[in-house]
């Protein structure tokens, strides 16, 4: 097995400084190495698959937008060096300088845009709606689960199958690349570059063929930072004329595929504060319950939230207390 030390040894960064950078909720690691002049990111992921990383990037770099240039690369032991695209990161751009926001967030539109121009990479997971249905279930196995509001059987899986129709209408045939995980926090600031270029793009290795709406869901519906509603419309109206979609079809999808990120999402969260330690993720729930609210006042998911409401208690105070007394690393 080819050590971190051994594969920098091998790619001539032997001496470089090294600084460990923040994360995210995967078992990769960041570290940026500085020698000289020149800078770069060494990506450590033994448990994921770095060498769809290197593909989708090399992918993304060939049709024009700013996803990290592979430096060199160890797949086998999970190991890559990456072009590094600095600190500038969109949400704390955005929070120092709220005049900003709207030219950022244009920029991840037209990124969106660019990337369903393009012919998808071959043989990408499919997001069909029996599996985005299925995907649901973490919110009944995790979120009211642990929440002290155990769903029976049958009520779980009418509400799955109210999401599934939901989804069959208005998000069928998955038609182009969705990155996924696709928010302020993934995306820099880079203004030398031009147009969609402006981003850059770190976390995309999820990717699927999908629906249009999914990315631009996960951007404005964003679970960790609140987006003002100015720049959601202008956002959407944006990619709107960037695209041609029909806006009421397209808003009855952003909806349905909204409603699903969200229930995963409330069920992702969970489980990173009970089953992996990280008790910060239950103070995100309740601006995703809010989302969730948003989205299932469409009256396309009328049926889905009346299935929802006797299952899924909101985050109330003892709620969230209840679920990070839970957390492994937090002491009654």
């Amino acid at each position: 097995m080819t050590s971190p030390d051994d594969f920098l040894s091998r790619s001539g960064w032997t001496d470089a400084d090294r600084a460990l950078l923040a994360g995210d909720a995967s078992s990769r690691t960041y570290m940026r190495l500085t020698d000289g002049t020149r800078s770069a990111i060494l990506m450590t992921d033994p448990a994921g698959d770095t060498q769809l990383f290197q593909t989708l990037s090399e992918y993304l770099v060939e049709n024009g937008l700013s996803a990290p240039r592979i430096l060199a690369a160890d797949t086998d032991n999970g190991l890559l060096l990456l072009e590094d695209l600095g600190d500038a990161l969109f949400a704390r751009l955005a929070e120092e300088n709220p005049s900003q926001e709207s030219l950022l967030y244009r920029t991840a539109a037209e990124v969106l845009a660019r990337v369903h121009r393009l012919s998808p990479p071959a043989n990408l997971p499919r997001a069909t709606p029996d599996m985005l249905a299925q995907a649901t279930d973490l919110v009944f196995d995790w979120y009211a689960e642990h929440a002290g509001q155990p769903v029976a059987v049958d009520a779980k899986s009418a509400a799955i199958n109210a999401m599934q129709d939901a989804l069959q209408a208005h998000a069928g045939a998955p038609s182009v690349m969705i990155l996924r995980d696709y928010h302020a926090e993934n995306l820099l600031w880079l203004p030398d570059r031009t147009g969609s270029a402006r981003a850059g793009l770190l976390d995309f290795q999820d990717a699927m063929l999908g629906h249009a709406p999914y990315d631009l869901m996960s951007l404005l519906q964003d679970a960790r930072r609140d987006v003002p509603a100015s720049v959601v419309a202008d956002t959407t109206t944006y990619f709107l004329k960037l695209t041609g979609h029909d806006p009421d079809q397209f808003a009855a999808a952003a909806a349905v595929l909204g409603a699903q990120r969200n229930l995963r999402i409330l069920g992702v969260f969970t489980r990173l504060c009970i089953g992996a330690g990280k008790p910060h993720y239950i103070d995100l729930i309740p601006r995703v319950w809010a989302h969730l609210q948003t989205n299932l006042a469409h009256p396309v998911l009328a049926e889905l939230a009346r299935q929802l409401a006797p299952l899924l208690p909101p985050p109330e105070t003892a709620v969230l207390e209840r679920l990070k007394s839970q957390c492994p690393t937090r002491k009654p």
